[in-house]
């Protein structure tokens, strides 16, 4: 086997997501590879494997400290990395097809990035009044603060909250621990003239509900993107930042085409390609 060690969503060195991306681990089961997950440390390690589908390049298995995942962003893009860096040529030209939980998702090529295409939102619209409270709850923020909260699940059950402002944003103090699962995501437009256009955080339980913040994060912005254009508050080409609160400083390209398709980039760097990982008992 081997392991790639990349950072995905960057802005300069060691400033987006650290992905592990696990190559010829087809022997591996389930509990190994969330064992080797936990181990990492990572918000997510990545197994890439043959397709089962024809119109794939490969398939892939998401893991995070809680279990499997059915489609993230930042090991969708770090995965197409790793693939491509291994010699992996796609069978269509300028883009790769990835196979995972919720079926195909594209990837493309562009200066000095990689995009993916979001994937339709499985849940949309307002939280309820008692899932509203409890994600104020989790992401520790005034009541008066709150914009909307939506749903915004596109594989993980992201539960959005839509602030007023940065201030609001950067000062949320997230509880310790909460329910697993439990995905809550935060939002708040940047002052005019500003380079990015919205910062936002991503809050998650890991495996023994201790709420953890994620760097960088492309499952929520891409769902963000969604929600933002379609409310019209966002333009068709913006960027996004996020991670200050944990010394990350990542960026996200958010570009919606002509015909309706939103898509989410990033630059990926290479950290460390190749390594052998030996025989997991």
């Amino acid at each position: 086997m081997r392991l790639d060690l990349v950072d995905v969503f960057a802005s300069g060195p060691q400033s987006g997501n650290p992905l592990a991306v696990v190559r010829e681990g087809e022997g591996l089961d389930d509990a190994q590879m969330l064992a080797l997950t936990r181990w990492l440390g990572f918000s997510e390690t990545t197994f890439l494997l043959p397709p089962t589908d024809p119109a794939a390049d490969y398939r892939v298995r998401i893991f995070y400290p809680a279990g499997e995942l059915p489609f993230a962003g930042h090991p969708t893009l770090g995965s197409a990395f790793a693939w491509l860096a291994a010699g992996g040529e796609p069978k269509s030209h300028g883009a790769v097809v990835q196979q995972c939980g919720i079926g195909l998702v594209e990837v493309r090529r562009e200066i000095g990035q990689l995009a993916f295409r979001a994937p339709p939102l499985r849940r949309s619209g307002p939280l309820s009044e008692q899932e509203r409270a409890e994600a104020i709850r989790v992401a520790g923020v005034p009541e008066e603060a709150v914009v909307a909260a939506v749903h915004a699940d596109n594989g993980p059950t992201w539960k959005l909250l839509h602030l007023r402002g940065l201030d609001d944003l950067l000062a949320a103090e997230p509880v310790g621990r909460a329910d697993v699962p439990t995905d809550v995501g935060l939002l708040a437009p940047h002052p005019a003239g500003s380079r990015v256009a919205f910062e936002l955080r991503a809050f998650f339980a890991d495996a023994t509900g201790r709420i953890e913040e994620d760097p960088v994060t492309g499952s929520l912005n891409a769902a963000v993107a969604q929600y933002l254009l379609e409310a019209g508050f966002a333009p068709e080409d913006y960027v996004a930042g996020q991670g200050r609160k944990v010394g990350a400083d990542g960026r996200v390209h958010v570009r919606r085409d002509e015909d309706g398709s939103v898509w989410i980039g990033g630059v990926v760097r290479a950290v460390s390609m190749g390594g052998r990982l030996t025989p997991l008992a």
